[in-house]
């Protein structure tokens, strides 16, 4: 597809005060901004963050995620803390702080919002999910020793379309699904290679129609599962191709139903359909605009914008596609 420039919006940093700033397309880098990157139909328009522990700044943030206003939510996880903002980047508040009591935080990964803006959030080091409202507020918190979970935390977490919580037990292999209100109903999954096996679970999201996608890590692979748990199909292998994978900790759907897969080791995102066609790729490694250094997580707002959380390189990019 023919390069097209575009005008963008880039971060700039204010001390206390983190916005978008609009700036005309330019090249840093050598990577033009605004322009459709090869092989994508995604333009970068917005940069949130860098590396620190003020307002607006992270330290590896490892996920993202977008509320039914659009408002983001950023796991700043070396900084113990969640960071709110409004759609165009202005900051709106933070909580958390390193510790282990309730709304405290030792290493914090993944979010997931519900259809009533409510936050589930895991800490992999104090293996434990905890369930704020959208402005902060502590509820409750829930963990895992009841079901012989003790040789890893939490990783990815996804809400169903009937506000069940979905947990990857990464080094377990295994989901565990619960009420929003952290009551245990049932698990899935065992280690393996086979349909329905896993090797490390991570990311975890689901379609309209309440089919659930998982990132299997360690095999390489996405498997797709019915409401029911029952296995549909699976695409991927080992590699650098298209279709292929390296490391995928997180993934997200569209109301189109189409899959973003997040590859942290080939830093890049794909894109497919439900069935696991290949639609479309974009990025390479590096710390320039568009570019990923070992991208962990990724959500998408109601525009259809993309955001993934840059984690090596404290940050988190903002795609558009380009009609």
């Amino acid at each position: 597809m023919q390069k097209m420039p575009y005008t963008i919006a880039m971060t700039v940093l204010i001390p206390t005060t983190l916005v978008f700033a609009l700036i005309l397309v330019g090249s840093v880098n050598g990577t033009a901004l605004g322009t459709i990157q090869p092989n994508s139909e995604y333009s970068l328009i917005a940069i949130l963050g860098m590396e620190g522990s003020g307002d607006g700044n992270f330290k590896e943030p490892h996920d993202v995620a977008v509320d039914s206003s659009d408002n983001v939510y950023v796991v700043d996880t070396k900084n113990n803390r969640v960071q709110k903002f409004t759609s165009d980047g202005k900051f709106i508040t933070s909580w958390g702080t390193e510790g282990t009591g309730n709304g405290e935080f030792t290493k914090p990964h993944s979010i997931a919002v519900d259809s009533s803006n409510y936050l589930y959030i895991t800490d992999e080091d104090n293996k434990n999910i905890q369930k704020f409202t959208s402005d902060g507020k502590f509820i409750t918190q829930w963990g895992f020793e009841d079901y012989g979970l003790i040789e890893g935390g939490p990783h990815g977490i996804a809400v169903d379309p009937s506000d069940n919580i979905y947990v990857a037990i990464r080094d377990n292999s295994k989901i565990l699904k619960f009420t929003s209100d952290g009551k245990f109903i049932t698990q899935y999954g065992s280690e393996g290679n086979g349909d329905g096996e896993f090797d490390r679970t991570h990311g975890i999201a689901f379609d309209s129609a309440n089919n659930m996608y998982l990132s299997d890590m360690g095999n390489f692979r996405i498997q797709k599962f019915d409401s029911d748990g029952n296995f549909i199909t699976k695409w991927g292998t080992e590699g650098t191709g298209e279709g292929q994978f390296n490391s995928t900790p997180d993934l997200v759907v569209d109301s189109s139903d189409n899959v973003y897969v997040v590859e942290r080791l080939n830093s890049r995102i794909q894109k497919f359909d439900s069935d696991g066609n290949f639609i479309t790729k974009w990025g390479t490694e590096g710390t320039g605009e568009g570019q990923f250094k070992i991208p962990e997580g990724i959500d998408i707002d109601s525009s259809g914008n993309v955001y993934v959380a840059d984690t090596h390189n404290s940050r988190i990019q903002k795609f558009a596609i380009v009609k």
